[in-house]
C-alpha cells in the first residue's frame, strides 16, 4: 500500500527552487535609491560586517553585495530576467528612469536598450538594463518554443548555438539590422553594431523599403549616441526626419515605434 501511494505521487523535483543573483557594487545605498526609483522595495539591507542588499518587484529579487574598487566599466556580472512581455516591463523601468533622470538613459551608468527582436535567441524580443555598477539585467520574453517539451536543435557536444537563431527576415537592410541589434543589445558592442548597419544602409541606397531604412537611421542614430557621437546621431535624425517625410501614411504608422525612439535619442543629446 504504501508502494502504491509513493507511485500515485512522486516525488517532488529537489531543484523546483528559487534562484536569486547576486551582483556585486561599491555602494549599496546607490543601488538602493536607483532600485527603488524604478519601483521595487528594499527587502533587506546591512552594512556589517559586509554591505548587503535586496530588492524585489514582483517575482524579481536582486541582491547585491558591496566589494571596494569596482568601477561600473570593469563589471562583467549579469543576471536574466525572463517575463511574458518586455514591452509593459520595459515601460515601467523607462518611466522610473525619466522620471529620476529627466531623460530615458542610453549611455553611461545606468542606461537601457530598448525591446527589440533578438535573431540569436529564436526572433524573442529582449532589452537590458545596466545598473549604476555595470551589472547588466537582460529581460527576455519567454520563448513559447522553451515552454513546450520539443527538441531544441543541439548539435555536436550538446551545442544549442544553431538552434538558438531565428529565420532570417527578407531584405539586406533587414538582417544587417538583426545583426547589428546582437552585436550591440546582446554582446554590448556599439560600436561595431554602427559599422555593420551604417555600411548595409550604404550599400542599400534605394534598395531597401522605406520601412527599413527608418529602422535602419533610428538605430543607427542610437548606435552612434551609445558611442558618444552626438554630430553623427543628429545626422542621422535628421536623414530620418527627412524621409519620414515621404512616407505613406500606412508606412508611417508602421514604424511610429522607430520614430518615438529616435525623439528619444534627440532628447538624450547633449547641447
Amino acid at each position: 500500500m504504501t508502494a502504491d501511494r509513493e507511485h500515485d505521487h512522486p516525488a517532488a523535483d529537489p531543484f523546483d527552487a528559487t534562484m536569486v543573483p547576486a551582483l556585486p557594487c561599491q555602494d549599496i545605498d546607490e543601488l538602493r535609491d536607483f532600485w527603488t526609483a524604478l519601483g521595487f522595495d528594499v527587502t533587506y539591507r546591512q552594512l556589517r560586517p559586509n554591505p548587503y542588499l535586496a530588492v524585489r518587484r514582483g517575482g524579481v529579487d536582486i541582491h547585491y553585495f558591496g566589494l571596494d574598487g569596482l568601477a561600473p566599466q570593469d563589471s562583467y556580472s549579469t543576471c536574466i530576467v525572463v517575463v511574458d512581455d518586455t514591452a509593459p516591463v520595459f515601460e515601467a523601468l523607462a518611466a522610473g528612469l525619466r522620471a529620476r533622470y529627466g531623460r530615458l538613459p542610453l549611455t553611461g551608468f545606468p542606461r537601457i536598450t530598448r525591446p527589440r527582436r533578438r535573431a540569436n535567441a529564436g526572433g524573442t524580443t529582449g532589452f537590458s538594463l545596466v545598473d549604476p555598477a555595470g551589472n547588466w539585467v537582460r529581460v527576455m520574453r519567454r520563448s513559447p518554443a522553451a515552454d513546450a517539451s520539443t527538441d531544441t536543435s543541439t548539435g555536436a557536444a550538446g551545442d544549442s548555438s544553431a538552434g538558438a537563431y531565428a529565420a532570417r527576415p527578407e531584405g539586406r537592410l533587414a538582417r544587417a539590422l538583426d545583426d547589428a541589434v546582437v552585436q550591440a543589445d546582446s554582446h554590448g558592442d556599439p560600436a561595431q553594431a554602427r559599422k555593420i548597419l551604417a555600411g548595409a544602409l550604404r550599400r542599400a541606397r534605394d534598395d531597401g523599403g522605406g520601412a527599413d531604412r527608418v529602422r535602419a537611421l533610428a538605430y543607427l542614430a542610437e548606435l552612434a549616441a551609445r558611442t558618444d557621437d552626438a554630430a553623427a546621431a543628429r545626422t542621422y535624425l535628421d536623414g530620418l526626419d527627412a524621409l519620414a517625410g515621404t512616407l505613406d501614411p500606412e508606412v508611417r504608422d508602421a514604424v511610429g515605434p522607430a520614430l518615438a525612439e529616435a525623439a528619444d535619442v534627440r532628447a538624450a543629446l547633449p547641447g
